[in-house]
């Protein structure tokens, strides 16, 4: 997918506008942090994008999205449910093909999940969870990743190595992020959202954390 651009971009609850109006692109090969405090429109920017990009991308929502009476395994293999037919996820809902099995493991030996294979999603941890939602998007592999927080539930290294995994995975991405160090380092553009409005625009090369607190 190549980049896109938005003009007057905007969302309102109840009558009232919380977000916008925002013009902004976003170049192929881009790696954007959302920062801001909570409640500033990074959720609401997110899901906005998701909305207008019409399915090219990976998601990770804030709320996971994940079913909760399903494994593990089905629940990755959402992130490719539009790209087969109907008698095929059906046919998986009871007897995976072993391609796709093969391939949802490998992905959750990378996220150190794969003993969680076939345990039910309401069953495991917070950062578990998290773990899953990120599997569903390594899973659905688009060249965008749009993400909303998705390392809050995890310690430093874990943090680590999933960002790790999704910089190497995604061309381009938009990911809110509320660790300002991360932000720097895994983002090559920072885009600082306060009450519904860009507040700050730049290359993460020209920013200190300094630049990006007042933020919060």
């Amino acid at each position: 997918m190549a980049g896109f651009q938005f003009s007057g971009l905007t969302a309102s609850f109840g009558g009232e506008r919380v977000l916008g109006p925002l013009t902004f692109g976003v170049e192929e090969g881009e790696r954007i942090a959302l920062v801001g405090r909570s409640g500033a429109g990074k959720s609401t920017l997110i899901k906005l994008i998701h909305e207008r990009v019409d399915g090219h991308a990976s998601l990770v929502p804030q709320d996971l999205g994940l079913v909760n009476a399903l494994p593990v395994f089905h629940n990755v293999f959402i992130g490719q449910l539009d790209r087969h037919p109907t008698w095929y996820n059906s046919l998986t809902l009871i007897r995976p093909f072993r391609k796709d099995r093969d391939a949802v493991r490998s992905l959750l030996r990378e996220l150190s999940m794969e003993e969680k294979f076939w345990i039910p999603t309401a069953s495991l941890s917070g950062g578990q969870r998290q773990r899953v939602a990120i599997a569903r998007a390594l899973y659905r592999n688009a060249d965008l990743l749009l993400a909303d927080e998705p390392i809050s539930a995890l310690d430093g290294p874990m943090a680590n190595l999933i960002m790790e995994a999704l910089q190497q995975r995604f061309t381009t991405s938009v990911v809110a992020l509320h660790d300002v160090d991360m932000a720097l380092s895994f983002a090559t553009r920072i885009i600082g959202i306060q009450d519904g409005q860009i507040a700050l625009d730049e290359p993460s090369s020209r920013l200190t954390a300094a630049d990006i607190t007042p933020l919060y």
